[in-house]
């Protein structure tokens, strides 16, 4: 997994400095610390997903940039083993105690000019109990492939299994977790208003 987040780092790096960005504006414009910046960039963290769209648009730039190569103007397939060899990249509960709580699969790495990100992603067993919710412009939606998932969503908690559904607007504080000491597979679909 190191290997994939050390290409989000240097994703971030590359397009801050050829936008002539640095660090301390970044930081400024996303609402993070610079040594969150820092450790993103640096790879010392898993950065959560709140954090990570929030660099995007200080950036200009949409969440996908950070895990695609972005050639594709036509339609996009996405093989299952191609998926699960090396699309993926992990993200924490927080970034603050960088544990691996994700793996996001891209299902439109290549997709120019897309709005939209979906992922497949697996959510490992945990015996957490108290979760950083975060929040962000746009909207998510989330479909159960299987296991039993639980979401905060504002001062709700919703415990979704498979086949069930849930479509939300991502400005509301949430965290997605799998239900206490289980696993699941989801698909989501993330909306940034760009």
């Amino acid at each position: 997994m190191a290997e994939n987040n050390s290409i989000v780092g240097a994703k971030i790096r590359g397009l801050r400095e050829s936008k002539n960005i640095s660090i301390e504006d970044v930081a400024e414009r996303s609402g993070l610390s610079v040594q969150q910046i820092r450790s993103i960039e640096e790879d010392e963290c898993l950065p959560s997903l709140g954090p990570l769209i929030k660099v995007a648009r200080a950036l200009g730039v949409r969440l996908g940039t950070f895990l695609d190569d972005n050639d594709a103007l036509g339609p996009v397939v996405c093989r299952c083993e191609e998926r699960e060899q090396n699309n993926s990249i992990s993200f924490s509960n927080d970034a603050a105690e960088a544990r691996q709580n994700m793996i996001y699969h891209s299902l439109a790495k290549q997709k120019t000019g897309r709005h939209m990100e979906p992922f497949v992603i697996d959510i490992l067993p945990s015996e957490e109990k108290d979760f950083h919710l975060s929040a962000h412009e746009g909207e998510e939606f989330i479909f159960v492939l299987n296991g039993e998932v639980e979401i905060e969503y504002g001062k709700q908690k919703y415990l979704l299994h498979e086949g069930d559904s849930i479509f939300y607007d991502s400005i509301v504080k949430h965290h997605v977790h799998g239900a206490p000491g289980k696993g699941a597979k989801i698909l989501a679909v993330i909306y940034i208003p760009f």
